[in-house]
């Protein structure tokens, strides 16, 4: 392994997760490289990238047409495709999760957004993803929402690996926290094993600063106090959250419940801060990775912002510094009149949306190509 600015953020306890890997990566030794020299230890298989690369290329286009020729729907190649890609990288991922005993080395296959407000849906769809993956190091990610705290609940029993991402706020946390343990409980009470549970939880950070701009503007036109306070919070609100999340997650380990899970193999539910983006290395402002890197938690990054690290991080641990000031920090958005619960039920809104277009795209461009594919076969045959 090399040593960058990546590859020690190991040494600080932290795991590097990629956020979106292609089949070209998977294909060209990209992501091998990044395993061995940089130490990524997670991948996202996401259904954003899989969209880009067939609206915009060709390499799913052969599998598509044979699959079309088959006789499958969009949504059966769609299954297909993300498949084939997620135990690609699980594969290549499992020396990282046998030698870690199972705690990182993962594969990330999303749930479809539009399951995200049914919790029975969820469940069963998660179940036949799993078993399609068939692979023991892939995660089942679903969005945060409230529906997802029982899904995540009764998938924990069954000894699925779930992560829960996006998650807004210190309530949805607490209630996804809770519902693992009380997963990890109902496994301990039958007498099976808790070793190869694992969940975390993501917090995307850009999005809640970007909600929160327009806000603290509103706070600065009223006043000059008002303009001094929001001009303090600006930038601050995402990283704040993180820190007092991760409070409430360390909190939640130090508790004789979690411990006696802990005896039993239970793992802990870790924190992940999710830094995407799709701009140039030089670009990236790395503020909110160089100010959460701490043991026992993950980055997951975007290739672009992987990258910025690379050249420009600085990997000191600086998590656990400032949690007073964080949580005095949420106190003064409260009195300056900005809820967080509502902030974060948009979040929460907008990040299903968000998931829902390029899932929506994704299938409608699979249906252009098995199309013309079939159509293409037709005239072939003629």
């Amino acid at each position: 392994m090399r040593d960058t600015p990546v590859s020690r953020l190991l040494q600080c306890g932290q795991s590097v997760w990629l956020d979106g890997v292609s089949r070209r990566a998977l294909l060209s030794g990209e992501l091998v490289a990044l395993i061995q020299e940089d130490g990524v230890s997670g991948v996202g298989c996401s259904t954003a990238v899989l969209e880009h690369a067939i609206a915009a290329g060709s390499d799913y286009d052969a599998d598509i047409a044979h699959l079309a020729q088959s006789g499958l729907p969009p949504l059966s190649i769609y299954d297909a495709l993300l498949v084939d890609d997620v135990r690609a990288a699980a594969d290549l991922l499992l020396p990282v999760y046998q030698q870690s005993g199972g705690s990182d080395g993962f594969v990330t296959l999303e749930l479809s957004p539009h399951l995200a407000h049914d919790a029975s849906a969820m469940v069963l769809e998660a179940r036949r993803l799993r078993d399609l993956a068939d692979r023991p190091n892939v995660f089942i990610k679903m969005a945060g929402t409230l529906e997802a705290v029982a899904a995540l609940r009764q998938l924990v029993s069954e000894a699925v690996n779930v992560r829960v991402d996006p998650v807004f706020s210190v309530p949805r946390y607490r209630a996804v926290a809770e519902a693992y343990l009380d997963g990890l409980s109902r496994r301990a009470a039958r007498g099976l094993p808790l070793e190869r549970v694992a969940s975390v939880v993501g917090l995307p950070l850009g999005g809640i600063d970007r909600v929160l701009e327009p806000l603290l503007s509103r706070v600065a036109l009223a006043s000059d106090s008002g303009r001094v306070l929001a001009g303090a919070l600006r930038g601050e609100g995402g990283i704040a959250l993180a820190k007092v999340l991760r409070g409430v997650n360390r909190e939640m380990h130090r508790d004789s419940r979690f411990l006696a899970l802990a005896a039993r193999g239970g793992r802990p539910q870790r924190l992940a801060w999710v830094c995407s983006g799709a701009k140039e290395a030089a670009s990236f402002d790395l503020r909110y990775p160089e100010a959460l890197v701490g043991p026992e938690t993950v980055q997951v990054m975007s290739p672009g912002v992987l990258a910025a690290y690379r050249e420009r991080g600085r990997p000191v641990s600086r998590l656990d510094l400032g949690a007073q000031d964080a949580q005095a920090l949420l106190e003064q958005l409260c009195a300056l009149g900005i809820d967080p619960d509502r902030l974060a039920q948009e979040l929460e809104d907008e990040g299903v949306q968000r998931l829902a277009r390029p899932y929506d795209s994704l299938l409608r461009n699979i249906e252009l190509k098995r199309s013309a594919a079939l159509a293409g076969g037709r005239e072939g045959g003629g």
